[in-house]
């Protein structure tokens, strides 16, 4: 266990191997294309390739290929493993020198009992699918979420296409318009419970941790944006997309938050993401 911990290791001190796993770290659970990596991290596909190549002969990254293309993901029980050997090993499990996360943040809070959860959707433009989800939840569930989104590179008006439905669908789209990150990134700014990401390329992009160490996740959804074709077969990719995140929002609001320790609370949210089912109206 010894020398597999630190060959692993040894394989994270290169930084550029390092950006490779934080970037699959961040799209996980999802199966990341070779030839994607490479054009997030602006890497030639031979010194991706070299670099995944290392990751997966330690044991840190799975490899498996889809038709022509290899596709590669977090190999997370290998990971849990290091953290414990770098945890209960180096730190002798001294709580001084390592300190535990604190799993009581989102665990049923006796003294909080009726505590609302910050929750964020992310995406480039935040004008179409993290919209969706902040309507979705918020109407589903406004009780329990104080719901919010964000894009990192934000566009100035939200798309007419994604209004359409919205209001289709009974939405109020009155109080929704495109906001920047850095706005929840503040000293200021509500302290978040949970942070998704709902587009692969905002989750491709490097940003600092979360203040206060929010359960995050990656829901990828296909961007109805880039839909070409008449009106209607743009129309359609966003009912598409809606359709998606419903499921997902459904899936979130059901999970028993004041029952469910972080570890568990974090499985289930990764769960939702490989688990679309059928798209609802």
């Amino acid at each position: 266990m010894e020398r597999e911990s630190l060959t692993q290791l040894a394989t994270l001190a290169h930084p550029q191997r390092m950006a490779v796993f934080r970037l699959l770290m961040r799209r996980y659970p999802d199966e990341v294309a070779a030839g994607e990596i490479g054009r997030a991290l602006v890497l030639k596909p031979s010194t991706t390739s070299v670099y995944l190549s290392a990751l997966t002969e330690a044991g840190l990254i799975a490899q498996r290929r889809v038709g022509t293309s290899l596709r590669y993901r977090i190999e997370m029980p290998a990971v849990r493993d290091l953290l414990r050997f770098l945890a209960a090993d180096c730190c002798r499990a001294r709580p001084d020198l390592c300190p535990p996360l604190d799993l009581s943040t989102l665990a049923g809070d006796p003294e909080m009992p009726d505590r609302r959860y910050n929750v964020l959707f992310i995406c480039v433009g935040n004008s179409a699918r993290s919209i969706f989800a902040e309507s979705l939840l918020r109407d589903m569930a406004g009780d329990r979420f104080v719901v919010h989104s964000a894009g990192t590179r934000p566009y100035s008006q939200l798309n007419p296409f994604a209004l359409e439905v919205l209001e289709q669908k009974g939405h109020d789209t009155a109080p929704l318009r495109a906001k920047t990150v850095a706005e929840f990134q503040g000293p200021d700014a509500p302290a978040m419970d949970f942070v998704f990401t709902v587009c692969d390329r905002a989750a491709n992009e490097e940003c600092p941790p979360w203040p206060g160490q929010p359960i995050t996740a990656h829901w990828g959804v296909p961007d109805p944006v880039k839909a070409t074709g008449s009106d209607a077969e743009k129309s359609l990719a966003f009912q598409q997309a809606y359709g998606m995140l419903k499921n997902r929002m459904r899936a979130f609001a059901a999970l028993p938050l004041g029952t469910l320790d972080r570890v568990a609370l974090q499985a289930a949210v990764d769960d939702i993401a490989t688990h679309d089912g059928e798209v609802q109206s």
